[in-house]
């Protein structure tokens, strides 16, 4: 049997009143919707928090007595539980002509904070509610677009955004994707007193993309440093981005041939040019260090970063850098670096990308870009140990009476060598 719970106390100098039921919800800045007379005209309220709300001006804002603020924040462990506000989150407040008698808030997905007015003083209780994670498999193939083909799995957006970062760095979710594609996810479902929460984490997925299958599953170290891999124990995140901005269409190839469209004469272009609209968030492709910062030419506004002694990439028509950028400081992949713009010879907003190897350019969309560091060998038996039967929930189940042989789906898993830059 579990200990009591621990009850502070904070004296108050009002006897308590008489604690009745009532009902109402106010919306930030509102007011109660329904109070219920009984003897003592008692109102609840449920308050949503607006922006920039904090309890000082929800108290003024529904007339409550701030004495009855100063005790309750001074209560045990108290104030770190109710000061720290969000947008969106829910307040439950019962008083009696501005006099507090109860004030409850959810801290957590498994605890909630209650503090009632008792003889003498508040009381504040932490009610736990724990929550039970269900593993959820779902498939579905694509006819249209991902987003649609996992609505109709009934997958939700957060879900599918993360499945596709997981195999961002070998499909390209804008230009590779084909109708008949097709993928399967194994993943949390967070769910408390039999109503579901949230999604969880996904634990292993598979994509078809184009005759090519990708698997992979989530492992967590002893040191609690997780990260997605292959079943062979190979990280599925590369040493660089193939995109490093979300953009709507390839504008212009890597052509060392091409005609200028500004210049109108045959000038090599010699990264990708990705229309995005001005502002669009443009990351750097890979870690390290900025090698340059400013005007340079026709690139306009333009960002060089140096990654290792032969790789480096460069980013132009920026309309602005992100703060604090600036010669020599490190960066890590998936950091913002500026933003899309057209400064410099541009038609219109986009990001122009160069990859250069040893000085020598490459063709941003088909460069063999290094994988990133493998599991240490040691850790493979317990890597397998782990993952296997998560990788296991992937396959299709086996029919009754069918013979396991004649069942057996043979993947083209990607079984390529380690990619390096020479």
């Amino acid at each position: 049997m579990a200990p009591a719970p621990v009850i502070y106390t904070h004296p108050v100098p009002r006897p308590a009143p008489l604690i009745l039921p009532s009902a109402g919800r106010a919306r930030p800045g509102g007011a109660p919707v329904r109070v219920q007379q009984a003897g003592v005209a008692v109102a609840t309220i449920e308050v949503i928090v607006g922006r920039n709300d904090t309890l000082d001006r929800i108290f003024k804002r529904m007339a409550l007595d701030k004495g009855d603020l100063a005790a309750i924040r001074h209560l045990p462990g108290v104030q770190e539980s109710i000061d720290f506000l969000k947008p969106g989150d829910s307040i439950k407040l019962s008083h009696t002509d501005g006099e507090v008698t109860e004030l409850s808030r959810k801290v957590s997905d498994t605890a909630t904070l209650k503090v009632v007015r008792q003889d003498g003083g508040f009381a504040a209780i932490m009610i736990n509610d724990p929550t039970e994670t269900h593993l959820r498999t779902a498939t579905a193939t694509i006819d249209s677009s991902l987003f649609q083909a996992a609505e109709s799995a009934g997958i939700a957006d957060g879900t599918t955004l993360r499945l596709a970062n997981i195999f961002a760095w070998d499909i390209d979710f804008v230009l590779d994707l084909r109708d008949g594609d097709h993928f399967t996810a194994v993943y949390e479902e967070i769910y408390q007193n039999g109503r579901k929460l949230r999604d969880g984490e996904i634990l292993a997925a598979e994509f078809v993309n184009d005759g090519n299958t990708y698997r992979a599953v989530r492992y967590a170290e002893d040191d609690g440093q997780s990260g997605y891999y292959t079943p062979q124990g190979k990280s599925m995140r590369k040493a660089f981005l193939r995109t490093p901005v979300e953009f709507t269409r390839i504008s212009s190839a890597f052509n060392p041939h091409r005609l200028h469209p500004i210049l109108n004469r045959i000038r090599g272009h010699m990264g990708t040019d990705y229309a995005a609209p001005a502002g669009t968030p443009v990351h750097a492709a890979g870690d390290g260090r900025v090698a340059f910062e400013g005007r340079r030419g026709g690139y306009g506004n333009a960002v060089m970063l140096t990654h290792s002694t032969s790789v480096s990439t460069l980013y132009g028509h920026l309309s602005r850098f992100a703060l604090n950028l600036k010669v020599g400081a490190r960066v890590q992949q998936g950091d913002v670096i500026g933003y899309v713009g057209m400064t410099g010879l541009a038609t219109g907003p986009h990001l122009h990308y160069e990859y250069l190897v040893n000085g020598v350019h490459k063709d941003p969309q088909t460069v063999q870009i290094p994988a990133a560091q493998p599991l240490h060998a040691m850790d493979m038996r317990q890597f397998h140990d782990r993952t296997i039967p998560l990788l296991g929930k992937l396959d299709p189940p086996v029919a009754a009476g069918t013979p396991v042989a004649a069942n057996l789906v043979q993947h083209r898993v990607d079984t390529r060598p380690d990619l390096s830059v020479n």
